[in-house]
């Protein structure tokens, strides 16, 4: 498993491929944004590990560019700035997870091997989620509706498969958090709605009928059923 490690700070930088490479990852980095982004189009890496605050490009656009120029890799964003709209920020612009400075190492390693091992599982398996209209290619990664395809980030695509093999079921919170993060940790309720709302605007926007619903006080929902 090969991780890039995008993070301007020295020592930092080195914590972190120090750790990495010590649980058993190949680890290659970079110091600034725009050579993280060279980097992420050139080398064939299974992470990116991105730093929000970089001199010359910094996280959200680098993150912005890989997935414009066709980077489908989990991206992992850290941050001083733990706002939600800072999340909501990283997250529009392609990430799938983010993590919040100071962190515990082991934090950051339990989200490694989450988004890690999701994109494994998915390729995994060669078979297709149909519902209404809405499909989801698990060999392929890949998602449409009413024959459009659907650009998803790893973790919208793990959602989404979520939401679709319970369909017609009401989801907590707490559910989606340790079920499509793998792992027992609280991201924030706030983090599960903003993921929510990228995945909304991409799944319902422009079609019929709506198929992502809230339920208030209890979670969500994927039906045909307003």
């Amino acid at each position: 498993m090969r991780i890039l490690v995008v993070e301007d700070e020295p020592k930092v930088a080195a914590f972190l491929v120090q750790g990495l490479e010590e649980s058993g990852y190949e680890v290659i980095s970079a110091y600034d944004g725009v050579m993280g982004r060279k980097l992420a189009l050139k080398e064939a890496v299974d992470l990116v590990i991105l730093d929000v605050v970089m001199p010359l490009m910094n996280g959200v656009e680098v993150c912005r560019a890989i997935r414009a120029g066709g980077g489908s890799m989990p991206i992992l964003m850290l941050t001083a700035l733990g706002t939600t709209e800072d999340k909501v920020e990283g997250l529009d612009a392609g990430a799938d997870d983010y993590l919040v400075k100071p962190f515990e190492f082991q934090e950051l390693l339990a989200r490694v091997r989450s988004l890690t091992r999701r994109g494994t599982q998915v390729h995994a398996e060669a078979d297709k989620l149909e519902y209404h209209g809405l499909t989801l290619d698990l060999a392929k990664m890949e998602a449409g509706r009413e024959g459009k395809r659907i650009p998803l980030t790893a973790k919208e695509f793990g959602l989404l498969e979520y939401l679709m093999r319970n369909a017609d079921r009401v989801l907590s919170r707490a559910q989606i958090c340790e079920h499509v993060w793998d792992i027992h940790f609280d991201t924030g309720t706030n983090v599960v709605d903003a993921y929510i709302k990228l995945l909304r605007k991409k799944v319902d926007h422009g079609f019929e009928p709506k198929l992502i619903h809230t339920r208030v006080g209890l979670g969500y929902i994927l039906t045909a059923l307003s």
